[in-house]
């Protein structure tokens, strides 16, 4: 079984490229955020017609959350219970379902913008919140991931260069400390192996010629329970999407199982 995560940076702008990747890499399940559509908006016919069931949660604007999946989809939960919110209301960047014999969460953590900024504080409530959301899954045993752009490098191997990022977020000791309690709930980082250059980056900058310098970031994370993390075959970054006209910033970050 494959799955998949990818922050698309608009379903609406990556669609022909989304349909063409999901029909080249034989991905079963696929966890896709960033759509910036409304729900109504959403390609949900495109993808049916590749095989793909669509579960959305989204609002348009900037975030949005979806699970595609040819294996069957149940128990869709939108949501993160006990989201704490930001300005006053509750983005779409959380969605979870049962695909086949596996339960994934599909999330866009937020960005916390600048340290000293109220994004920021709401990012780490959001985390507490995950945490609490996903601790009975992830003790369960059933396979069971939580995947998507997490908005934080777990360690300075995960950037390009720490001096680069001294004083912003996304590698503050305060996010890392949440990425750690997070996998106290009984989950580990399936870390990727690269296609290229020697550290799996997921995401890389529009300007400064940060992709074709690999001037990178690892934030696109697949946390998993020990069920799923033992049945894992290959993982791996498709750097290739993050190339030519058209490509969103991040790139699919492809797990496949043995389930």
């Amino acid at each position: 079984m494959r799955i998949a995560t990818w922050n698309v940076n608009s379903i609406t702008a990556r669609l022909p490229r989304l349909l063409a990747w999901l029909e080249s890499s034989g991905t079963d399940v696929l966890c896709l955020q960033e759509a910036k559509v409304a729900e109504d908006q959403f390609p949900a016919e495109q993808l049916r017609e590749l095989g793909y069931e669509s579960a959305v949660h989204a609002t348009g604007r900037w975030n949005g959350v979806a699970v595609l999946s040819r294996v069957g989809i149940e128990d869709v939960v939108k949501g993160l219970p006990g989201d704490p919110g930001f300005d006053g209301s509750v983005e779409p960047r959380a969605i979870s379902a049962t695909c086949g014999p596996l339960r994934v969460w599909s999330v866009y953590v937020p960005n916390g913008r600048e340290v000293d900024h109220p994004h920021y504080a709401y990012k780490l409530q959001w985390f507490e919140a995950l945490k609490a959301a996903v601790a009975g899954d992830a003790a369960g045993s059933r396979p069971f991931a939580v995947m998507g752009d997490y908005n934080v490098a777990p360690t300075d191997d995960d950037v390009f260069d720490p001096a680069a990022y001294v004083g912003s977020t996304h590698v503050t000791p305060a996010e890392r400390a949440a990425l750690a309690s997070l996998r106290e709930a009984g989950l580990s980082d399936v870390v990727p192996r690269p296609l290229k250059y020697d550290h799996p980056f997921t995401y890389w900058d529009y300007r400064q010629l940060c992709f074709p310098k690999n001037r990178g970031m690892r934030i696109d994370l697949v946390y998993a329970n020990a069920p799923f993390a033992k049945a894992v075959s290959d993982a791996y970054v498709d750097r290739e999407e993050r190339k030519g006209k058209g490509a969103s910033d991040h790139a699919p970050v492809v797990v496949d199982l043995d389930v």
